[in-house]
């Protein structure tokens, strides 16, 4: 049966001349196109301010007033009922998102899908676009979002490389603007070589998006790839045994010195219950709690975790760890992969420190105590979104 739902193009990122440049071509594009815009300039005064259009007029401007000035609520209380309103006011015509400049495509994946909105639209393909006089600049750059004024919130202490990245990465088509630049796109294909570059022409009615696509925290416990190896500047490091915490810490300013971004997961042996996320960039480090490993459960407790999350388990099982793994993914510019992997393999336990068993290991002097709170009912389950 034909799908009848209206498609919903969302289009991200952090240059707003380049990301406006192509919406403005998609109208041109399709006359039927209908685009929605918000400014969030006032939204942490609680103000949102909606403009809806075709190329060739405005058909809505709207102020919403949100009693909590935070983007959560913005995608939950305005552009949700935006999307629904103009998909049964103008059946037929397909719907462009365009995201303000600090907005990730991910949490517009993951309010959408808990709102049932995709039984009225359907996402058809989430595009970022990237200016590439500025990419460089921003993926190298320690500011906060606050130091450019982009906080959504007084607590917003997001960095703006933190922001790019995971624009580029959640990406499953990627436009580059003020281009070519070879060394920029092969830079965008080692970030996300899940995602098709493609020009603006190109972009809609593409059906790429694939309906449930983990964050990036999530992707290896879900199974899914996180980079690529290549000599120029992407490596993959992968280890069933643990690191010792302190060598760890002792190489965190080293790691992510060497790299303009790292993601994946790993395990320490002082804490080897639970699987941690990495996600540095812009110099910064975030470490996260994804959960208890499968092998620290009993097994009775499995069928609460996700699918695509058994399986990729049952796929690399080992007799000794289970499904404990660290699988990590740096990509930068020259980098240094005999180095960086000399580096993380003098962090890992020696064989006589692994030979001493779990017990011992959780005796072991860890920097990182206390950092990754254990909840005994939370499982690994990392919930893939459906837009």
């Amino acid at each position: 049966m034909t799908d009848l739902r209206p498609r919903v193009t969302v289009l991200a990122g952090f240059a707003p001349a380049a990301t406006d440049a192509v919406a403005r071509s998609l109208l041109v594009t399709d006359p039927s196109l209908i685009l929605v815009a918000h400014d969030l300039t006032g939204v942490r005064d609680g103000v949102v301010r909606r403009t809806v259009r075709t190329a060739d007029r405005v058909l809505e401007e709207g102020v919403t007033e949100l009693v909590h000035g935070c983007v959560s609520c913005t995608l939950r209380e305005d552009v949700i009922p935006t999307l629904v309103r103009l998909a049964r006011r103008h059946p037929g015509r397909d719907l462009l998102l365009a995201l303000p400049p600090a907005i990730e495509p991910e949490a517009v994946a993951t309010v959408c899908a808990a709102s049932g909105v995709d039984g009225v639209v359907r996402f058809d393909s989430y595009v970022t676009v990237v200016d590439a006089e500025t990419l460089l600049d921003d993926l190298t750059s320690t500011d906060e979002l606050h130091h450019r004024d982009l906080h959504a919130a007084e607590n917003d202490h997001r960095g703006v490389a933190d922001v790019v990245c995971r624009q580029i990465e959640f990406a499953d088509t990627i436009v580059l603007r003020n281009g070519p630049d070879d060394r920029v796109s092969s830079l965008l294909h080692r970030l996300a070589p899940w995602a098709v570059q493609a020009p603006a022409a190109e972009l809609l009615r593409t059906g790429r998006h694939d309906p449930v696509v983990p964050g990036m925290p999530g992707r290896a416990l879900e199974g899914y790839p996180i980079g690529i190896d290549d000599a120029a500047g992407a490596m993959l490091f992968h280890s069933r045994r643990p690191f010792h915490p302190q060598r760890l810490h002792d190489a965190l300013d080293d790691l992510t010195a060497e790299a303009l971004r790292g993601r994946g997961q790993l395990w320490i042996a002082s804490q080897p219950d639970v699987a941690v996320a990495w996600e540095s960039s812009g110099g910064g480090l975030m470490l996260g709690n994804l959960g208890l490993w499968l092998a620290a459960l009993p097994t009775e407790r499995w069928d609460e975790a996700s699918d695509m999350r058994r399986l990729a388990a049952d796929a690399q099982w080992d007799a000794y760890y289970g499904d404990r793994a660290t699988a990590l993914s740096f990509v930068g510019f020259d980098l240094d992969v005999d180095r960086m992997t000399a580096l993380l393999r003098s962090c890992l336990l020696t064989d006589a420190e692994l030979a001493e068993g779990t017990d011992q290991w959780r005796t072991l002097p860890d920097p990182f105590d206390g950092f990754f709170p254990l909840d005994d009912e939370r499982i690994p389950q990392i919930k893939g979104v459906r837009p």
